[in-house]
């Protein structure tokens, strides 16, 4: 399989960014690319806020943003991770979760908790984080969404 790489969403590829999509039945779970770019803009929880897309290869198969508090050890935020739907089904969702937690230990090397949230009734993604290693907090944000962190170790990397 060809690796997943990262790159931040500048002016080069945001129509790209854009162009990603979720099958009908997902679009609850997650919010659009273009809600995430907005986000980045205003940044109304944390006081950074990047997007990301997701590459295998030179083509575009996800997104995911990070919003967190420099230099915090524990207030790092992955959210609107999404796999556009011509890519779902061959394991690049498991695959871009360990590229993105390696990516977070790379360049925030402080950082020793990584969190984020999930509908309930996302089944399907509430299983791939628990095998992944995130437990549920046994609380929800003020969405209702569940929140789960992950510790991460200085010097370590999940395996996969």
């Amino acid at each position: 399989m060809i690796p997943i790489s990262i790159g931040a969403i500048d002016k080069s590829n945001w129509e790209e960014a854009l162009s990603i999509s979720l099958h009908v039945s997902q679009v609850k779970w997650v919010p659009t690319v273009m809600e995430s770019l907005a986000y980045a803009y205003i940044k109304p929880w944390d006081e950074a806020f990047d997007p990301f897309i997701l590459r295998q290869g030179e083509k575009a198969v996800g997104f995911f943003y990070l919003s967190y508090t420099p230099d915090s050890r524990d207030n790092y935020w992955i959210g609107g991770i999404q796999i556009d739907q011509a890519s779902q089904g061959k394991g690049l969702g498991k695959e871009a979760l360990y590229t993105i937690l390696e990516f977070v230990q790379q360049t925030h090397p402080q950082c020793q908790v990584v969190s984020l949230t999930i509908e309930k009734s996302n089944v399907h993604a509430r299983k791939l984080y628990e095998k992944t290693g995130f437990i549920h907090q046994e609380m929800d944000n003020q969405e209702g969404e569940m929140i789960y962190r992950l510790k991460l170790y200085e010097g370590t990397r999940n395996t996969r």
